[in-house]
């Protein structure tokens, strides 16, 4: 398999680590966001949405989407489990996952911040405000739905679920934002919790090939 993506992108962040998870071999392959790499015809005529991470298969077949490919890992590869097999449960983490990947991070990713400087002309202080805004309420969010159910040691009880996989990528992209993290105990126990685990070690993106010194 061949992951094209890049290190600082939290949804290749979160296809880094169900790969480790799963301990499933990948050719990593970089594509520069902040360079517009993702735009050249190349990587274009590789993917649709123009987007990373994109999972190409050992027979040629291309995925899309960090919960897509996750998802299909998952169910090609089912030790260990990221989705619980009862049907309440397995809709808990995907709740706590989408809080993530589709009310936090879409606000907050580079394209969009990248049209507020560039397009709408927003002053950099003003872009972090936004930034930490929205960081801060979904994480608020996030917290809540842990409170609600078995959130120890991870999100979903005792070991690493989908949920795992899109709040460790968060919370570093958060950190990095200088986004206040206080006042989230349960979130960020799981968060310690995980980063314990060599698997989200070696995925994390200082641990990347094309990470940036």
């Amino acid at each position: 398999m061949k992951l094209y993506n890049y290190f600082r992108s939290s949804a290749s962040f979160r296809v880094r680590i169900a790969l480790e998870l799963k301990g499933l071999a990948y050719d990593y392959v970089p594509v520069h966001l902040a360079k517009g790499e993702h735009r050249q015809p190349a990587y274009a005529a590789l993917a649709a949405d123009g987007l990373v991470p994109l999972l190409e298969l050992a027979d040629g077949t291309r995925l899309s989407q960090s919960m897509a490919i996750i998802e299909y890992l998952d169910e090609t590869h089912p030790a260990p489990a990221l989705l619980p097999a009862d049907p309440v449960a397995r809709a808990r983490v995907r709740a706590l996952a989408q809080t993530v990947a589709c009310e936090i991070h879409p606000l907050n990713n580079l394209r969009v911040l990248k049209y507020l400087v560039g397009v709408l002309k927003v002053e950099d202080e003003a872009k972090n405000t936004w930034y930490r805004h929205w960081v801060r309420t979904g994480l608020e969010a996030f917290e809540r739905q842990l409170a609600q159910g078995p959130s120890a040691p991870f999100c979903h009880g005792e070991t690493p679920t989908l949920a795992d996989c899109c709040l460790v990528p968060q919370i570093f992209n958060a950190r990095r934002f200088d986004s206040p993290l206080d006042g989230l105990p349960l979130t960020m126990a799981v968060f310690e919790a995980c980063m314990a685990l060599p698997a989200f070690q070696k995925a994390q993106p200082s641990a990347c090939p094309d990470a940036e010194a």
